[in-house]
């Protein structure tokens, strides 16, 4: 579930397990919990015990930063969570603390305990930094290769983030690429994820992510996104044509209703890059 302004008032884990629910009946069958920092809900365990619950659901996955996902993970995996992307920007301490504030060790303790607690896959997202993490790439590789994860190399994207900040940091990621491209045994394209590239190098396994704001993207997005605030928002670019299904889940909206409701919030699905 998506993030939205502090001054929102949460869902409560019984309303996003129905919204879920309604989800599923309609043939969505991935669902991802995002943040914000979802590991920060006291009811986590609850959502994702109610979510895992859903006939008809393929596969629960969530995002975090790893900081508090030691203390969480073995119950969260018995109650249905199948896989995590954890957030991990640089393995030096310092450069580390600096983008993030948090502690590395605490975060490479969560990591450590998804993968002995089953989680499959762990995925790792590396947002590259010009003149901050881009050194660290090749550690990052060996890392996920001893620990049987999967790395995502992520071009910085200029969603969420000013133009001055992204004009500093910002570092195409085709000479990782190249590299990548020299180095990889196999080379798997998705199709359906704006044909992101999957390189199979001996022992590990690194995906790079470019940003979304391309036609590709734009072309294969099925997504339907669900802000904290329950909006339903089909496109991560804009906000303009939200539709809102918490208020009449708080007015008593039957399922059928909520159904109607997934079904407008689609028809106003326009790609936000058409090319020309």
């Amino acid at each position: 579930m998506q993030r939205a302004n502090r001054s929102a008032e949460k869902m409560t884990a019984e309303e996003v397990v129905r919204i879920a629910k309604v989800a599923v009946s309609l043939d969505i069958a991935r669902i991802k919990l995002t943040g914000g920092e979802p590991l920060m809900r006291q009811d986590l365990p609850e959502i994702v015990s109610g979510i895992a619950a859903i006939p008809g659901l393929k596969d629960l996955s969530l995002t975090t930063n790893g900081l508090l996902l030691s203390g969480m993970a073995k119950d969260l995996h018995k109650k249905g969570l199948k896989r995590v992307n954890v957030s991990l920007p640089s393995l030096n301490p310092e450069t580390y603390r600096k983008l993030t504030g948090g502690s590395l060790q605490k975060a490479l303790t969560g990591i450590k305990t998804a993968i002995d607690e089953g989680f499959c896959p762990v995925k790792l997202n590396m947002v590259v930094l010009k003149d901050v993490n881009v050194g660290d790439v090749p550690d990052m590789i060996e890392y996920a290769r001893q620990n049987n994860v999967i790395l995502q190399l992520i071009e910085l994207d200029p969603v969420n983030v000013s133009g001055d900040y992204y004009q500093t940091h910002h570092r195409s990621l085709d000479e990782q690429e190249q590299l990548l491209q020299e180095k990889a045994s196999t080379v798997e394209r998705r199709p359906y994820m704006h044909n992101r590239l999957i390189y199979h190098l001996p022992g590990v396994t690194v995906e790079v992510v470019h940003p979304i704001e391309n036609t590709d993207f734009c072309m294969h997005c099925t997504r339907m996104r669900v802000t904290s605030d329950g909006k339903l928002k089909p496109c991560l670019m804009r906000n303009d044509n939200l539709t809102d299904i918490l208020t009449p889940i708080r007015q008593g909206a039957s399922d059928e209703e909520l159904k109607r409701l997934f079904v407008q919030a689609n028809t106003l699905r326009e790609p936000y890059n058409k090319g020309v």
